[in-house]
């Protein structure tokens, strides 16, 4: 193991961290949410303990019994309408959300299902009468309910659910029938236990016409019991989170009245009489989801902070173990002080940083939209697309800096006690629910050909090949050809043809400019191609399936564009001090580590040179001693309650001293 333990250049000032107050700026305008979060998190530590402990079943049932008693301190309802209990205030309900991954995710994920899945269902979806009779009950915790969307044999592809709701006019109900095995609903949370009202997306067949997939709410138990004609089923154990009861559910010619129809954007009449004021049933049906984009964008906030946790144990331990005599006779290095593994954890330090500052942004947007500050169908598209990029790259990052804190704590990070069990086991489901990554990164990138444009509803896998007849490519086309990008990219950063090799790689501009440079090039590259097997007369299907590899890495690209302008902005409004030069460091390490992650492309592209290239991996281990004094102050700012480290062992008093 080799030490790169070099000082800073002569004439470096060593910033300080004002650890409080950088959680101040990181905790943002809802600090006082955040600390409730963090009080109760405190309080209800020793669910960590119990949920090694206890069987599975009397596991759930406490992590039932916490949730609820966290919803008592009003923690849970921050998102719903002051009328009912809540505290109308979106914003207030994702800060609380992210601030609860600081704790046992079983406990955030059944915070999820309840108020998040199947409360944001009747509230987002349903009228003034379904809020009457149910946002009350399930803002306490009185009523539990589940958020029956996927299918065994229908997940990502929503519009094609079998699931049928027929109407029934001399009745006036609907009735809710599981049409062949594989559109039982399936891996829903709460149901296997503790759900007595499910919100059911069903094909609702009005008459001999299909309208689409609707949503009705649907009781499911009678106390324990299920109501007749519902059959429910455990899935059993799962890789992680069996705080959470799932279930599969199966619906035989179960009957609700009209009235169950959530009907915000649609109606039928008691005659039978299907109405909408959105005519188009593709934009209808993905208004519908829209209005659910607040999980996904809770499940990426997550994600990230999930990833503070490893890091918080990580770095604590790094500064406290010792391993073999590098520098000195009389006493071993400490593991932190080893250039790999300042090279292992600090630029997936920053990469948090960057994400947090990126969910930041996209936390307001959904709040400003939801609050109707900034309510538009141009807007709601770049949320959603923005929402789906941040939860896909937060969640994939949550997987890789787990596991590499994992091992960057040896045989102490494999014991249980130490978090990294339950974080791995438990935020592995972050990458496929909420929107399986890939396919979400297909859905920014159709934002990015069409540029929102009005056929960005048609969003299923058809719609996704359909797009490449639409005009729209041959736009992108234009606008990112070769000349026309190098020139935004100069005047980004003026310094002729050879801007790229002039810069200084701590320029936030260059920075800036070389990412953009990757996303419109890929861009390009997947319009051209998508146009010329088009021209060619290549069947659709076959001309996207070719490219979709292309598809992601564009949409990847965009992404990790805003993460970077989104740290820059940050860092840039900030007044002159330590603070901001911790976080320039930060941000220049986040920068350039990314850059050379993709060296390969760059280096294909003309936009790096070897000596370039060399520069920037010399440039980060630079960085990264510069930011190895301030690294425990950066990892406790982040405000994880002590509590919630649970690692005696790791991140307690000195080892090998």
């Amino acid at each position: 193991m080799a030490t790169d333990t070099a000082a800073p250049p002569t004439g470096y000032v060593q910033p300080e961290i004002d650890v409080p107050a950088l959680t101040a700026l990181l905790d943002g305008r809802y600090a006082d949410v955040r600390n409730l979060v963090r009080t109760n998190l405190a309080e209800y530590a020793s669910i960590l303990d119990e949920a090694d402990e206890l069987s599975i079943d009397d596991f759930r049932e406490r992590v039932k019994e916490v949730v609820v008693e966290m919803a008592a301190t009003g923690q849970t309802g921050m998102g719903f309408p002051e009328q009912y209990g809540g505290g109308g205030d979106i914003g207030a309900s994702i800060a609380a959300f992210e601030t609860l991954a600081y704790g046992d995710l079983s406990v955030l994920v059944k915070v999820g299902v309840q108020f998040g899945l199947f409360g944001g269902a009747i509230l987002q979806l349903g009228t003034q009468h379904h809020h009457d009779a149910y946002l009350r009950d399930l803002i306490t915790g009185k009523l539990m309910g589940c958020f029956a969307m996927t299918e065994t044999g229908h997940g990502s592809n929503v519009q094609a659910l079998g699931t049928v709701a027929r109407y029934d006019v001399d009745a006036q109900e609907f009735v809710i029938t599981t049409t062949t095995e594989s559109a039982r609903k399936d891996y829903i949370g709460n149901a296997a236990r503790h759900a007595q009202v499910a919100v059911v997306f069903a094909q609702l067949e009005v008459g001999d016409r299909s309208e689409g997939v609707h949503a009705f709410v649907v009781p499911i138990r009678d106390g324990a019991t299920p109501c007749p004609g519902v059959r429910i089923e455990d899935d059993g154990r799962k890789m992680g989170l069996n705080g959470v009861d799932n279930g599969r559910i199966w619906f035989d010619g179960v009957r609700v009245p009209r009235t169950a129809l959530l009907n915000r954007f649609a109606d039928v009449t008691p005659e039978g009489v299907y109405e909408s004021a959105i005519d188009n049933p593709n934009r209808r049906f993905f208004t519908m989801l829209g209005t659910l984009v607040q999980g996904r964008v809770c499940v990426g906030g997550a994600g990230i902070n999930a990833s503070k946790v490893a890091l918080a144990i990580a770095t604590k331990y790094a500064v406290r173990r010792r391993q073999f005599e590098a520098t000195s006779d009389e006493q071993e290095e400490l593991l932190l002080d080893y250039g790999l593994h300042q090279r292992r954890l600090l630029p997936l330090i920053a990469r948090t940083y960057a994400l947090h500052f990126a969910q930041e942004v996209v936390a307001l947007q959904l709040h400003d939209v939801f609050s109707g500050h900034t309510d538009d169908e141009h807007t709601r598209r770049e949320l959603e697309s923005r929402a789906a990029g941040t939860k896909a790259l937060g969640t994939w990052h949550a997987t890789r800096t787990i596991q590499e804190c994992r091992e960057a704590c040896g045989g102490a990070g494999y014991l249980a006690i130490n978090r990294f069990a339950a974080l791995k086991a438990d935020t592995d489901v972050f990458t496929t629910f909420e929107g399986d990554n890939h396919v979400l990164l297909q859905l920014v990138a159709k934002g990015l050909l069409t540029d929102y444009a009005s056929g960005f509803e048609d969003l299923d896998q058809l719609g996704m090949v359909r797009f490449v007849t639409n005009l729209a490519v041959e736009t992108v086309v234009e606008r990112t050809s070769a000349h026309k990008l190098l020139e935004r990219v100069r005047d980004l950063l003026p310094g002729g043809d050879e801007w790229d090799q002039e810069a200084g790689l701590l320029d936030p501009a260059y920075q800036l400019a070389m990412l953009r440079y990757r996303e419109e090039h890929m861009l390009a590259g997947v319009a051209r191609r998508l146009k010329r097997g088009i021209d060619q007369g290549t069947n659709p299907g076959e001309v996207f399936s070719a490219v979709q590899d292309h598809v992601i890495a564009a949409a990847n690209a965009h992404v990790e564009r805003l993460v970077l302008e989104a740290f820059v902005d940050k860092v840039r409004a900030l007044p002159d001090g330590d603070t901001k030069v911790a976080l320039s460091l930060l941000c220049d390490l986040f920068a350039l580590s990314t850059i050379e992650s993709d060296r390969a492309w760059f280096m294909e592209h003309g936009r790096l040179t070897v000596q370039r290239s060399k520069a920037i991996s010399r440039e980060i281990g630079g960085l990264c001693r510069k930011v190895r004094p301030l690294a425990v102050d950066l990892v406790d700012a982040w405000g994880v309650p002590p509590e919630m480290l649970r690692s005696p062992d790791l991140v307690a008093g000195p080892i090998n001293t």
